[in-house]
């Protein structure tokens, strides 16, 4: 899926249509510490049953987020494209 680098949008920021710079959003990274992944772990422990975490479920695309940066107050928002789809957004030039 293309997608501009930059585009003309409204910016909740400063309450007007601006141009906005667009970057893919990127996943952060996970919290090892945080109480789903220590459950998790847990259950890889030991040696008996099913292991958790070897699934092979064919999931379904993802919807793509970007990133918009506005040109005049420099502040960052987010747009969640509509559609599921199972192709990475490319940006053109």
């Amino acid at each position: 899926m293309k997608f501009p680098k930059e585009v003309n949008t409204y910016c909740p920021f400063c309450r007007h249509h601006e141009v906005h710079k667009v970057k893919v959003a990127s996943k952060g990274k996970a919290r090892t510490l945080a109480v789903g992944n220590r459950a998790h772990n847990r259950s890889l422990e030991g040696h008996g049953g099913k292991r958790a975490g070897e699934k092979t479920v064919k999931k379904q695309g993802k919807r793509q987020k970007l990133m918009l940066e506005c040109s005049k107050c420099k502040k960052k928002h987010e747009k969640v494209l509509s559609g599921r789809t199972n192709k990475k957004v490319e940006l053109k030039s």
